[in-house]
Formats: structure tokens, C-alpha cells, sequence
């Protein structure tokens, strides 16, 4: 006689069309209604009362879970979690909000003498309480990058060994060989998403390191949860331990790598193929990202692995989009086509000449002939200008290598070649020298000048130098933070050409699509993304990057232009929702507190 259907979160009753205006049918029915309402709310009482044991049945008890960093909220449990979780007497009574605890982390931080300790002083809250180390860490960005990552990163991974509390990540050596796979799975969280992987050879500008290097993917894998919003519960830093050529820490008895010189040949690369198979076996669609491998492997690994699996190379393809940005910006304020410019690289690594394919496929991008991108783009290495008559270049260089006479020093190259762009990413400090800068200036009105190099000791040139030798007029980035100065009467804030501003971005990006590949144009539209978030204001004060404090909106925007190619390019594998800047920004995490009752 009738029938009661559900559409979406409405009730429908269907019944013959002599019976409508029946009273008694409709009483009737309305007891009906009230009844299947009543059902309805205790099943979804029910469902709720068993989605909060399940829940609660999930999370350590008891002292396990003070010890649990993933877990534990220290003096914020609430009296009904501490009966629940059987935590009653070993926490303090007080119940402290977040804000609360917030307060006491950073007064304990700033009272440390240096930026080692305080280094220390966030391992150790990371170790005890992640979601309220995220929190410190994104509320207060612009204060806690330079030690959590670039500079104080370089000093912990030189002591590392020394300063070492508990393991953190993967360690895989030559004596894993044959069962990398059995060693993943020892990691305790299955829904890896995203792994930084180094081998420690080149770490920042301060050479090898070996395993020490383990504090760079465990600082990149802070940003990204930071920066990003990609739950630490996704993440896993690598350190292919294969030996390191540096004495001093294999004579050191604290270093906590392999004692034996770097493994090199087919019998690294058989370890690194097993590393990157394992990852499709473990963890199936992972991003790997390659960090701080030395130049004689990360191009060789980026070309093998690239169009095999998920991967990128931070270093060649992270730097190259926060450098082209950076021109962009910097064009804001000259005016100008990117396709103009005329850039001098100090630096033929992995960063410079990374910088310079993309450079040129974003000239060619504009109209310019890639030939002719090409002749913009000029390098030096540590022999001097790459030129066509010489001899000792790999085939990376040789594709920059223009007809030219040989020039030895910067100073004559600048004055021969007069770029427009100065780009430093040679890891050498004091390179720009007073003369360099000064003839910058003559030869442009407003000269660019990037000192890219990490951390700050490695620059190139300071920012107040760059200032002082240019009269006030150049355009200045660099890869580590210098603090703001006074220059002729104003303070000058100059923007800090750092990674930070594309990876995690870019993984986010990946991670949403479900890419198969990462690729060139995802990086492009990194940096054309980041140079449309700096404000008008930034640009004022001589910034070309946006502020620090808008990081996680400045991922998001990426994140979304990155997934965009990857459905545009039918490498998603995830399929594309209504609306893509929704869907990204419900993945981002909040480091929140969440109630365990």
C-alpha cells in the first residue's frame, strides 16, 4: 500500500493516490516516520558508540602511550581520556590546552644558548609529541625553519653521530643486499606515501657525509608535513648507507655509518635498483625523492628511474623551479621577457644546470627558438666559463657549452658576457666579490643576483654586500635566510630562494593525482605558480618569494597546478573530483589535537 524511500537526506513516502488526504493513513504513517527516524538515529548511535571503541581500541594504553609520539598529548588529555586510557597518575592533573603547551615549548627553546641545542631541544619534542611539534613548527615558520632545516641542518648532520638520541627512518647498507624488502617492512606505518632518499655524499654545500646524512630527509620530510599538510604518518626518510670517502668519520668512534670507503659501480647500482624495486613492493605509487646524491650519480639515477616510477631529484629539478621563480619575480620589478635575460650560473652541478634546462624550456615556452634559449644561458664551473674549445666537459655541460673565448674568473666573465642574471649555486662562499657586484651594477640598473648556495656559510655573497655594492638597486635572493637590515634608512627584507617553496608542493600535488610520473611541466608550473603568490607589498620591501607565514597556502596553490597537469597528461591515477582546490585542501593535515572518547 505504501513505501518508504530515502533521497539523499530526505524521506520519501509513496502511497496510492486514493489514500492521499486520508487522515488515518496519514497518522498512521506519521508513527511510521517517527519510528524508522528513531531507528535510524540508534543505528547511527550504535555505528558511532563502535566507530569510538574501534578507535580507542587502536591507541596504545597506559605508559605505551606517553611513549608514543604519534599518540601522545602530554599534559592535554582530558580527565575522560585518562580514565579511558588508563594514563591517571602518570600525567600531571592540570589539563593544559595546546596553545598552553605551545607557550612552554617555545620558552624552553629561546632560552637555548645556540641553534645546535635548540636543534636538539625540537628532536626531542618531535620524539615525544608530533602533533604538538608540527604545531609549534607551523605557527611559528619563519623563526623555527633555519634550525629545523638550512643552515643548523648542515651542523647536525657534521655531529650527528654526537648528538644522536633515537633512529629515525631506514638505514640500508650493502649487507641488506637481497632483502631491502624485508627491511621496509619494518617500518611500522604501511601507508607510506612519500620517501626522501639520500646516500649522504653531497649534503648541502658541506660534502660527504655518509650516513650523518640522515638529518636532510628527516628535516625535508618535516616540511612537507609542515608546509604541505602530508600526514607524518605517510612519510619515510632513507639513508642508503654505501660507506663514505670522508676519513675523519670513518676514524670517528661515534659516526654510525658502515666503516668503509663509498661503494661505487654496478655494485651500487644493484643496491640502489633493489632500494627502488623494494619501494614498488612495499609501498606501491610512493614518491621518491633523491636528495644530496653527488653529481656523478643523481643525473645518471634521475634518467634511469624518471620514467620507470614515481621520483624526482630535488636538487636538479626542486632548485631549478625556486631559481626560475625567482627570475619571475624579479621580472616584476624590472620589467622585461624572461626570453631577454641574459644569465650567468656560477655552478655546473646539479642545481645549475637543472636551473638552466628549465630556464630554457620556459624561454622556449615564450617563443624563442631552444637554440636560441640556450645562448642565454651561460655557466662556470671551477675550471672556468664553459666554452666550446675545452675539452674536459660531460655531456651535461656540453649542451651549454657555447662558442666563446675561455675566460678563467667570474670577474671577467661578468664583464665580457654582461648578464643580466647572476646565479650562484657553487657552493663557495665569497665568490661575488666586491668587484663582481660593482660590475653588475654598472652594467644593468637593476641587477638580479642569487646566492643559492646552503647553507649561509656556503653563499656566495651576503645580502648586505649585494646592497652595499650595488647602491641599494639589486634584486637579491638566497638559498638560507639572512636577517633583515637597515640600508640608507629602511629595513630590507630580501626573500630566501630555498626549496621549501616547490617540494612540497610538488609531492602534495603528486600524492592528490596518484601520478605515475613526475615531470618537467609540473615544475614549471611550480615556479610560475610561486611567482604569482608574492604580493605587491613583498615586492616593496625586496622580496621576491612570498612570506614564510603563507607557505601552506603556497603549497596548496602548487599542489593544485601540479595535480592539474597530472589529469591533464593522463598520469593520474586517482580519479578527478568536482572540485580540485577542495579536494586538495581536505588532505592537507592539521596538527589538532583529536579526542580519543
Amino acid at each position: 500500500m505504501y513505501q518508504i524511500e530515502y533521497d539523499g537526506d530526505h524521506m520519501v513516502i509513496r502511497c496510492p493516490r486514493r489514500l492521499v488526504g486520508d487522515t488515518s493513513l496519514s497518522r498512521f504513517l506519521g508513527d511510521i516516520v517517527l519510528q524508522s527516524l528513531m531507528e535510524n538515529a540508534q543505528s547511527a548511535e550504535t555505528a558511532s558508540r563502535m566507530a569510538r571503541q574501534k578507535r580507542l581500541d587502536e591507541i596504545p594504553k597506559g605508559i605505551a602511550l606517553l611513549r608514543n609520539p604519534d599518540f601522545n598529548k602530554g599534559t592535554a588529555f582530558t580527565e575522560e581520556e585518562k580514565d579511558a586510557l588508563g594514563i591517571r597518575g602518570l600525567v600531571p592533573p592540570r589539563v593544559h590546552t595546546i596553545q598552553e603547551q605551545i607557550r612552554r615549548v617555545l620558552e624552553n627553546l629561546r632560552r637555548k644558548p645556540n641553534n645546535l641545542e635548540k636543534y636538539i631541544f625540537l628532536t626531542g619534542l618531535q620524539d615525544r609529541n608530533k602533533t604538538l611539534f608540527y604545531r609549534v613548527l607551523l605557527d611559528n615558520i619563519e623563526e623555527l625553519l633555519p634550525i629545523v632545516y638550512t643552515p643548523t641542518v648542515g651542523q647536525a648532520c657534521q655531529e650527528y653521530g654526537h648528538i644522536f638520541r633515537r633512529p629515525r627512518g631506514i638505514y640500508i647498507s650493502p649487507h641488506d643486499r637481497g632483502r631491502v624488502v624485508k627491511v621496509l617492512r619494518n617500518w611500522p606505518h604501511k601507508n607510506v606515501r612519500i620517501i626522501v632518499v639520500t646516500d649522504g655524499e653531497r649534503i648541502l654545500g658541506l660534502g660527504d657525509l655518509g650516513a650523518d646524512g640522515m638529518g636532510i630527509p628527516v628535516g625535508k620530510l618535516a616540511l612537507y608535513t609542515a608546509c604541505a599538510g602530508i600526514h607524518h604518518s605517510q612519510s619515510l626518510p632513507v639513508a642508503l648507507d654505501v660507506g663514505t670517502d670522508n676519513e675523519a668519520l670513518r676514524d670517528d668512534p661515534l659516526y654510525i655509518g658502515v666503516r668503509r670507503p663509498r661503494l661505487r659501480g654496478p655494485e651500487y647500482d644493484a643496491l640502489v635498483e633493489e632500494f627502488v624495486m623494494a619501494v614498488q613492493h612495499v609501498f606501491p605509487g610512493a614518491l621518491i625523492q633523491f636528495e644530496d646524491f653527488a653529481n656523478r650519480n643523481a643525473f645518471r639515477l634521475l634518467q634511469r628511474y624518471r620514467n620507470r616510477v614515481c621520483c624526482f631529484n630535488d636538487d636538479i629539478q626542486g632548485t631549478a623551479a625556486v631559481a626560475l621563480a625567482g627570475l619571475y619575480g624579479a621580472l616584476r620589478l624590472t620589467g622585461g621577457r624572461l626570453q631577454d635575460q641574459r644569465i650567468l650560473f656560477m655552478g655546473a652541478g646539479e642545481a645549475g644546470l637543472g636551473a638552466g634546462e628549465l630556464v630554457v624550456s620556459a624561454m622556449t615556452a615564450e617563443g624563442l627558438d631552444p637554440q636560441e634559449a640556450r645562448s642565454r644561458c651561460w655557466f662556470m664551473d671551477s675550471k672556468g666559463l664553459i666554452v666550446q674549445a675545452r675539452d674536459d666537459l660531460n655531456e651535461h655541460k656540453r649542451v651549454f657549452a657555447h662558442p666563446h673565448p675561455f675566460v678563467a674568473d667570474l670577474a671577467s666573465a661578468v664583464e665580457t658576457l654582461r648578464p643580466t642574471a647572476l646565479i650562484g649555486v657553487s657552493g663557495v662562499a665569497g665568490l661575488f666579490n666586491e668587484g663582481v657586484l660593482r660590475t653588475m651594477a654598472r652594467i644593468n640598473d637593476r641587477p638580479i643576483v642569487f646566492a643559492l648556495s646552503n647553507p649561509t656559510s656556503n653563499a656566495e655573497c651576503t645580502a648586505r654586500e649585494a646592497y652595499e655594492a650595488t647602491d641599494g638597486r639589486v634584486i637579491f635572493a638566497s638559498g638560507s635566510p639572512f636577517e633583515p637590515f637597515t640600508y640608507k634608512g629602511r629595513t630590507v627584507r630580501t626573500g630566501q630562494g630555498n626549496n621549501i617553496y616547490i617540494f612540497p608542493g610538488v609531492g602534495l600535488g603528486v600524492i592528490a593525482s596518484g601520478a605515475r610520473h613526475v615531470t618537467d611541466e609540473m615544475f614549471f608550473v611550480a615556479a610560475k605558480s610561486l611567482a604569482q603568490m608574492v604580493l605587491p607589498e613583498d615586492l616593496q620591501e625586496g622580496m621576491i618569494f612570498p612570506r614564510l607565514t603563507r607557505i601552506r597556502e603556497v603549497s596548496l596553490k602548487i599542489a593544485q597546478a601540479v595535480a592539474y597537469v597530472a589529469y591533464r597528461s593522463a598520469l593520474a591515477t586517482v580519479d578527478p573530483p568536482e572540485d580540485l582546490e577542495a579536494y586538495i585542501q581536505s588532505l592537507a593535515y592539521v596538527p589538532e589535537y583529536e579526542s580519543y572518547v
